[in-house]
């Protein structure tokens, strides 16, 4: 890497050379020690090898059954499950918007259960029953590749917390109770954050700026002068008695 030299004045440099600008915050970089950059435990505060990863052994804080426990999530995973799936995803990664996972989520999940029953209410009137049977192998595959795609946002959820599975594999479950699933993880997101929230700070006002227009600085010079005045005569006004 070439060496670069700052010219602190250019009346100094040559007038054939050219001048380098120096970016705003170009000295301030700050600089990477390989050395340094190292994993170490929280307890006592020891070197860990690249390849440790804490065990999974946290419970979770609610049951996968556990719906009752909040009413409007679980309201709200009933009736509009693909909006709980998307401020879970949002909340787990915020550089993904709610709305996208909330669109996939509709598409795929609700999508191809209205297309189930649609297949289900008009099978041998519109449709012939190899269609049918097409259909139905076509969205047993979709709700497969769902259970992996939620699963995933399940699996990743547990690795941040170190949670257990819960009751089995993060894919399974999502495949077997989707619904039960998401308001599970919305729940124990709560609760963590609830548990790792910072107490508000007390806010101290500053005192009001006090003003002082010129008669009451007049009248504050004047008291000033009376009491220095005041203290003068008690030293001078001396009574000199014989002894």
């Amino acid at each position: 890497m070439a060496e670069r030299y700052v010219k602190l004045r250019k009346d100094q440099a040559d007038a054939d050379a050219p001048t380098e600008e120096i970016r705003p915050g170009e000295l301030n970089l700050p600089v990477q020690v390989p050395q340094l950059a190292v994993r170490r435990c929280s307890e006592c505060h020891q070197q860990l090898p690249e390849s440790y990863s804490p065990p999974a052994d946290e419970p979770w804080t609610s049951g996968i059954f556990s719906c009752t426990e909040d009413p409007n999530t679980c309201w709200t995973g009933l009736f509009c499950p693909c909006v709980l799936f998307g401020r879970n995803v949002e909340r787990l990664r915020e550089d993904i918007p709610w709305t996208r996972p909330c669109i996939c989520h509709a598409l795929c999940v609700e999508g191809g259960i209205t297309l189930g029953i649609a297949t289900a209410l008009f099978h041998g009137i519109f449709i012939d029953p190899r269609t049918a049977f097409l259909v139905g192998e076509g969205l047993l595959f979709t709700w497969w590749m769902c259970g992996i795609y939620t699963g995933l946002f399940r699996q990743s959820l547990q690795k941040k917390y170190h949670l257990k599975n819960s009751p089995c594999d993060p894919c399974a479950v999502h495949c077997c109770l989707h619904w039960c699933a998401i308001c599970q993880e919305h729940r124990e997101m709560r609760n963590r954050l609830s548990d790792s929230s910072v107490p508000p700070l007390t806010m101290v006002n500053p005192p009001p700026v006090q003003e002082m227009n010129a008669d009451q600085v007049q009248e504050r010079n004047a008291g000033e002068d009376d009491r220095e005045n005041g203290r003068k005569s008690e030293y001078t006004d001396l009574e000199m008695q014989p002894l």
